[in-house]
């Protein structure tokens, strides 16, 4: 990824309805969602749904497949996986960085004994 692209894909999640969509279609996973359930989920008109889709698509974020006479949209994870590793290509100048972000339940029984 280079530096122009990264901007483009960061501005296109700089808004809270596309910061929202995308995250949408990361839980989604691989089968993705048609573009009427994704307004359902959201309660965002179709239209502004379309422009929001559009921008998403544009930054290589999204994409989007026919199935019948469906859109259906799914995240882009290499295209995601490209972002963070550009963001975080040469962190911590080389030295150890910090341990790796737990998920699901460690994660929460680690942070219960950090608050205790």
């Amino acid at each position: 990824m280079n530096s122009p692209a990264a901007v483009e894909a960061l501005g296109a999640l700089a808004q809270e309805h596309r910061l929202t969509l995308f995250r949408l279609l990361v839980q989604a996973g691989d089968e993705g969602m048609p573009a009427g359930g994704i307004a359902e989920s959201l309660g965002v008109p179709n239209s502004s749904l379309s422009f929001h889709l559009a921008h998403l698509t544009r930054a290589g974020l999204i994409q989007q497949r026919r199935q019948g006479r469906s859109l259906i949209y799914t995240a882009d994870y290499a295209a995601m996986n490209a972002l963070v590793g550009y963001l975080m290509e040469n962190c911590c100048g080389g030295a150890t960085c910090a341990p790796a972000v737990q998920c699901g339940e460690d994660a929460a029984q680690t942070q219960e004994r950090k608050s205790a």
